[in-house]
């Protein structure tokens, strides 16, 4: 009998300690949320376009991310997926439309393909129209990001600055002696703007060289295609399914 009344006394003390401590890290959490907000508070008004410029840059990352993946931009292949169309005459309308549509590099081959029938040179000029226009595509927000890398430690330090001034003003105004402990701590205070605008532009300026760097290869990759695809129709040369010369 003592043993299993001993028993549902434990169980109870062991819930009641799984309690406690989901309550200890929810409060902990929320402790954690409100300091966050204090810190946003004493940075002073500046921090809000701070905060603004880093969400614009996280959703251009993201975008860009998404967008400029090799197999959505170049698909592998594709050369040698038209060339069968070509050999097989099933090149008409309706598949330049599918290509056109299905990527970037597509659209630069049916632009190629469309004229290809007016001679090699002809046939390049389409293909750099159309590549022009999928590059400035390729590069869409990447200035806005390299915007918000170059301003975002700018407005920490204008934020900085301002705060000095009303620091140094409230002194001044309040004719009171400067106390090294009160001044610190305005100080400090001020320099949360410069921390949290660096906090931004770090990782805005570190994307915007990898998303442009990428851009770079993918445009690279593009135009060897492109290239083979003029050889390849023009009668220069052959290539198999996988895009390889012969």
């Amino acid at each position: 009998m003592d043993i299993d009344s001993a028993q549902p006394s434990e169980d109870l003390t062991g819930g009641r300690a799984c309690k406690a401590s989901l309550c200890d890290k929810v409060a902990h959490f929320f402790k954690g949320a409100v300091t966050v907000w204090e810190l946003v508070k004493s940075g002073g008004w500046m921090m809000l376009p701070i905060i603004l410029s880093s969400i614009a840059a996280l959703g251009i990352v993201a975008e860009r991310l998404w967008t400029l993946r090799a197999s959505r931009v170049a698909p592998e292949h594709l050369v040698g997926q038209v060339w069968v169309w070509i050999k097989d005459k099933q090149l008409n309308k309706d598949k330049l439309k599918e290509l056109r549509a299905s990527s970037p590099l597509g659209e630069i081959l049916a632009a190629g393909l469309a004229n290809s029938k007016h001679g090699r040179e002809i046939m390049k000029e389409c293909i750099e129209e159309a590549a022009a226009r999928v590059i400035h595509e390729l590069e869409h927000y990447i200035n806005a990001l390299g915007t918000i890398a170059a301003m975002s430690p700018l407005l920490g330090l204008l934020g900085t600055v301002l705060g000095m001034i009303d620091i140094f003003s409230a002194f001044t105004s309040s004719g009171m002696t400067t106390n090294a402990a009160v001044l610190a701590g305005g100080i400090s205070k001020a320099l949360i703007t410069t921390a949290s605008g660096l906090m931004v532009g770090i990782p805005a300026v570190f994307f915007h060289r990898f998303l442009q760097r990428r851009i770079d290869e993918l445009v690279v990759g593009m135009e060897q295609e492109a290239i083979k695809l003029v050889e390849v129709v023009q009668g220069d040369r052959d290539v198999d399914l996988a895009g390889s010369k012969k």
